[in-house]
């Protein structure tokens, strides 16, 4: 007997509930960080120096090899033709005019590509990688306005270019649902996120509303948001024999090998996707259509094939942040201490995928209330498949939130930053598990007073320098942290002394192989330079997704599991006539470019030492990090408190933002230089997000009308002022090294932050993002 997906979700989420719950009441001693990394104690190593790059020279020096720059013999050059109506059938489509035009190859079409098996979409496996499930190139059906119909292929770039503009499509239209406000009308569903879903009630929230002596009730939206990388999606693509070797911008090479590998029915070890830089990721640089045409094409020719998308091909191909419309309403008494936390609303997601915008997120744990109710619904619509976006649901869910407590805040005429202090949880308010570590009150105190915010009038529209007035705003931001299951790693210690990690993740600019070169090096207490840290191929081991914040703890965990079997391998082989004959792994540890007793380091013998005494030139050992039970067992999460000073225009309505600060709480900070850069980065993504960035949306087609960077605003060096950082730097003893992840938190709370300067500053809530000067007019 056959059971519905519905009924399967139901029975899937009943036994995850009662795993959880196991895991929860387990002693601490049973999960992973139950006893915490030796690293945390070292504060005189490599950790927590501010070193500079490691692959900075070659950057700077334009040798660090991307996507479109490995050469190959005999490589012809791909061009992609969208598709211009949201749904329907290709009712004819003619090449003849591109396939003679000069250089051209071939033109690709749904007629003449080979047969493969649909994407496995994100989520449905531990290794599916899909953007969407739909068919790639294998019939005439249309599902978005954007979708390829044809690939071009020529000797030259601009060949193909200009013999893409001459294939001629004619299309039959089908009804297609494009229309945000309709789908509603139509009906929503409760949305699922990971499995399990968006919905979360703790009393009686609506009934505690009304009964609340103090309460506020707002609506608040957000637009539709593109990935913008600097460096354009790209990917290069050659057969060899029955083998696939793949050169790509990528966040996830293990997961793409292995999807591809489904869909074109080959093993998984014959398909191999490299990686060695990525030019920014942010969730967009995963599996999408253009991949698997350049493979597709690159088996159809017989030839090398290089696709890089245009500015605008990343629009119609590479999803973005759907649009979400908000409802948060808080009740409290007069001391400000909440009775109802009501966070709800709608959001936009297609049918062939698993990935509705989750902006209850940061809710779930950032305030105590004695009533909670979380909502997310969703609607279906025939667009590209939304996707990942830097820090997707925190970053929204947090301008909802964020300015829903600060118009509390004036409600109850209490300073901002009391009113979150006062509602701080002792435990997790949906969960009830207790936090590994949580000092955002810390992160609100030293913020405050770096910042000056004891000068910021509480008054509205009361500061002014000329024709600008001045305002000062705060937010708190969240994110989770999450260590994903798949991690593993292989360490090879040579007879010189010199150590050598292999494992399958990525480096997208937030400076992985420096930071983990550190790690390793005092993990297994060599210098930097006798450690040689290699990523971003997917024939090494590991499963690990550069995403969700999570990549550094996935390889700090794998690397600790693999140091300790590494220690053991060198115990078997170190010899009666050894210091360190007869001890237990859990008796030593690393240091001095060997291993010596814990609590004698006279007791010692160099790594060089054991090797040679053994007659072995090299010792090699791979391990698998530990299921991450940590998550389930304690509330993990890193913390900021964003300062915002911003100064609108009196006469214009131009909003600037003139200084910001970002206290944050994210455990132990490996490398300050790197970090500090990425708390900075995450910060202007959120300045984009509240002042600019916005996708158009044709409702009508489908079609996005903005698909470049001369129409989608994102933010320059004009609109950027000094970004002061600052953290706690407190380890979280349930973390490997201590750390937490760093690369979402910086845009969480920044879009409140200067929403609530701005309206410090003019009067005005401006509940509907992006604020531009139309609506502050």
């Amino acid at each position: 007997m056959s059971i519905s997906k519905d009924a399967r979700q139901i029975v899937e989420s009943a036994v995850q509930g009662v795993m959880a719950k196991a895991i929860a009441l387990a002693p601490d001693g049973w999960i992973p960080g139950g006893e915490p990394d030796p690293l945390i104690r070292s504060r005189h190593g490599h950790v927590g120096k501010p070193v500079s790059r490691l692959d900075g020279p070659l950057k700077v020096s334009g040798t660090a090899p991307f996507a479109a720059e490995f050469p190959m013999q005999g490589m012809v050059y791909a061009a992609l033709v969208f598709g211009t109506v949201p749904k329907g059938r290709i009712a004819a489509i003619d090449t003849e005019q591109a396939e003679s035009s000069p250089g051209v190859l071939s033109v690709m079409t749904y007629r003449n590509a080979p047969r493969i098996a649909p994407p496995p979409v994100f989520m449905s496996g531990p290794k599916a990688a899909g953007g969407d499930n739909l068919p790639v190139m294998q019939d005439d059906a249309i599902h978005w306005n954007g979708e390829p119909v044809a690939v071009v292929l020529a000797e030259t770039q601009e060949q193909a270019d200009h013999a893409s503009s001459l294939v001629h499509v004619r299309y039959q239209s089908e009804p297609a649902q494009t229309h945000f406000a309709k789908a509603k009308a139509a009906g929503t569903r409760t949305a699922t996120f990971m499995g399990q879903p968006l919905h979360n009630e703790i009393g009686e929230a609506e009934a505690a509303l009304v009964r609340a002596p103090v309460s506020v009730d707002v609506r608040y939206s957000t637009p539709r948001h593109n990935h913008n990388a600097i460096e354009l999606h790209a990917v290069t693509a050659a057969w060899t024999g029955d083998e696939l070797r793949i050169h790509d911008a990528s966040q996830l090479v293990a997961h793409e090998a292995w999807s591809i590998a489904q869909m074109f029915g080959i093993p998984e070890d014959k398909v191999v996707v490299t990686s060695p830089f990525v030019g920014g990721g942010f969730g967009g640089k995963c599996l999408w259509q253009h991949q698997v045409l350049a493979a597709m094409a690159a088996k159809a020719s017989g030839r090398p094939v290089r696709l890089v998308l245009s500015r605008e091909g990343v629009y119609r191909v590479v999803g973005g942040r759907s649009l979400t419309e908000q409802r948060v309403a808080l009740g409290a008494d007069r001391e400000g201490l909440l009775k109802a936390l009501i966070h709800t609303g709608v959001t936009a997601k297609t049918a062939s995928n698993a990935m509705p915008e989750p902006f209850i997120m940061a809710t779930r744990s950032a305030y105590a209330s004695e009533t909670i109710s979380l909502d997310v619904q969703a609607v279906e619509l025939d667009m590209l498949a939304n996707t990942f976006m830097r820090a997707p649901g925190e970053s929204v869910g947090t301008f909802a939130l964020e300015c829903a407590m600060d118009e509390l805040a004036s409600a109850l005429d209490i300073d901002p930053i009391e009113l979150r202090v006062r509602n701080e949880p002792k435990n997790e308010p949906i969960s009830g598990l207790p936090f590994s570590s949580r000092n955002i009150v810390e992160a609100w105190r030293t913020g405050a007073a770096k910042f000056g915010w004891d000068k910021r009038s509480s008054v509205p529209c009361s500061t002014r320098d000329g024709e600008w007035l001045v305002g000062m705003g705060c937010a708190a931001g969240t994110y989770p942290y999450y260590r994903m299951p798949g991690g593993a790693a292989r360490i090879t210690l040579t007879h010189d002394g010199q150590a050598i990690i292999d494992i399958a993740a990525h480096e997208m600019g937030m400076g992985t192989s420096t930071a983990q070169t550190q790690v390793a090096a005092d993990r297994l207490g060599l210098s930097m330079d006798a450690v040689v840290f290699r990523y971003g191929d997917s024939t090494l081991p590991g499963v690990v997704l550069a995403g969700g914040s999570q990549q550094t703890a996935a390889i700090g965990a794998a690397v600790s599991a693999a140091h300790h079997s590494l220690v053991k391998a060198l115990l078997k082989i170190v010899g009666n006539d050894s210091p360190l004959a007869g001890l237990k792994p859990d008796e030593v540890a690393s240091g001095d470019a060997g291993l010596c007793k814990l609590g004698d380091p006279a007791l010692h013998e160099t790594y060089v030492s054991i090797l040679a005494r053994a007659g072995q030139t090299s010792v090699t050992v791979t391990a698998e990090a530990p299921a991450p039970l940590e998550t389930q067992h304690w509330s993990m999460h890193s913390h900021a408190a964003m300062f915002c000073e911003v100064r609108v225009n009196s006469v214009t309505g131009e909003p600037r933002v003139s200084r910001f600060l970002g206290s944050f709480d994210c455990g132990r900070i490996l490398n300050p230089k790197t970090a500090a850069s990425q708390f900075r980065g995450g910060i202007i993504m959120g300045l984009g997000l509240a002042l600019m960035e916005e996708t158009q949306f044709d409702e009508r087609t489908g079609r996005v009308m903005n698909p470049s960077l001369s129409e989608y605003h994102v933010p320059v060096h004009m609109d950027v002022p000094e970004i002061d950082v600052i953290w706690t730097d407190i380890a979280d003893p349930h973390t490997p090294m201590g750390a937490r992840g760093i690369g979402e938190i910086g845009i969480t709370g920044t879009g409140a932050a200067v929403a609530n300067a701005i309206y410090n500053a003019t009067g005005k809530r401006i509940r509907d993002l992006p604020i531009t000067l139309d609506k502050l007019l």
